[in-house]
């Protein structure tokens, strides 16, 4: 029995968690649970104990010091409770850790007995994976679910995908054998510029979540970070004309791909957005930031321009092992996200 002192009776809560590794290219995921931490100063009620699920030799435990006194941070996975406020506020139970070692099946069942304890309705996993999209146009945010009737009143894709998983798909199979619904928000991060910080994959991830579980999150400096970032790669990539031809052949397959559709559903969901920002929405009073590698990637340009190299020779496209499927614009896994799909179990 997990006993949960000093957590008070929650209203509406959604759970929604994002792990470091290798369902977080860009660590996309992980900072965005970070900036909601930090945005809604969300308060740590509870921590897995690292001891069952890490092993120290993959994920050391890191030594600092407070005050003159040596102390330890061990890799772990935390959780925090935060209170959106507004005309209807809910609570959101925040989880951020490292993806786990060991004991996948015992760690989805310790979270879906917090999840149990404190009512949550609806978990919703952040993820981000690699894959053949040009940086230059908006992030595909891919949402699954494995629940068919949340599919169709939530607009997500049911997931068919099929080859190995993270643990982003293990634990929404686990919610949903349990009975707790439970949703899959995955952002394609560019595999050519796939060393982190993320800024623009983290603002789309939660621009999505937004409009999924119909809150309003304060972006902060997130808006500016993305452009800039975007600038940044820009003009690393001019310096080398092949790389430019490369992102510019992506461009040309995303637009023909995406130009039969119109996006009238994406343009509805951005006035949407607009009219509930305008309108000072829901909102309320997440820090952080993750280490991933998003798995076996091609190398990667260099977003700081203290430490500018020359862009990568652009690899040959690859066709990815898993389908992907996408409520706004599809894309697919060119690496080793946690699946080619966010619609992965």
């Amino acid at each position: 029995m997990i006993e949960l002192e000093g957590v008070p009776e929650l209203i509406d809560p959604v759970m929604v968690a994002a792990f470091e590794g290798w369902n977080d290219a860009g660590d996309a995921a992980s900072t965005a649970v970070a900036h909601l931490e930090r945005e809604w100063k969300g308060e740590v009620f509870a921590a897995l104990d690292a001891e069952d699920y890490y092993d120290f030799q993959v994920n050391r435990p890191t030594v600092f010091m407070d005050g003159g006194v040596r102390k330890i941070t061990w890799p772990t996975t935390r959780l925090s409770v935060v209170r959106v406020g507004g005309e209807k506020p809910r609570d959101l139970v925040l989880v951020r850790g490292i993806e786990p070692s060991m004991r996948w099946r015992s760690f989805c069942n310790e979270l879906l007995g917090f999840a149990h304890e404190l009512g949550v309705e609806l978990v919703v996993i952040l993820g981000a994976l690699l894959g053949d999209t040009p940086h230059t146009r908006p992030v595909p945010i891919s949402g699954t679910t494995s629940d068919a009737d949340l599919a169709r009143r939530m607009d997500l894709e049911e997931t068919k995908y099929e080859g190995p998983t993270g643990i982003v798909g293990v634990l929404q199979e686990a919610c949903t054998h349990a009975g707790v619904p439970a949703v899959s928000l995955w952002a394609a991060v560019p595999h050519y510029v796939s060393q982190p910080p993320n800024p623009k994959a983290t603002l789309a991830l939660l621009n999505r979540l937004e409009d999924l579980i119909d809150v309003r999150i304060p972006l902060g400096e997130l808006p500016e970070d993305a452009r800039a970032w975007q600038v940044g790669v820009d003009q690393l990539a001019a310096e080398d004309s092949e790389v430019a031809e490369y992102v510019q052949t992506l461009e040309e397959a995303r637009d023909t791909a995406e130009l039969p559709e119109a996006s009238g559903e994406a343009i509805a969901r951005e006035f949407e957005r607009y009219l509930r920002r305008r309108d000072g929405g829901p909102s309320g009073p997440a820090t952080g930031h993750a280490t991933a590698d998003g798995g076996d990637g091609p190398p990667f340009l260099r977003e700081n321009p203290g430490e500018r190299t020359r862009p990568p020779k652009p690899p040959k496209p690859q066709t990815g092992s898993a389908e992907s499927t996408d409520s706004t614009d599809g894309t697919d896994d060119g690496n080793t996200s946690d699946d080619g799909d966010s619609s992965e179990e």
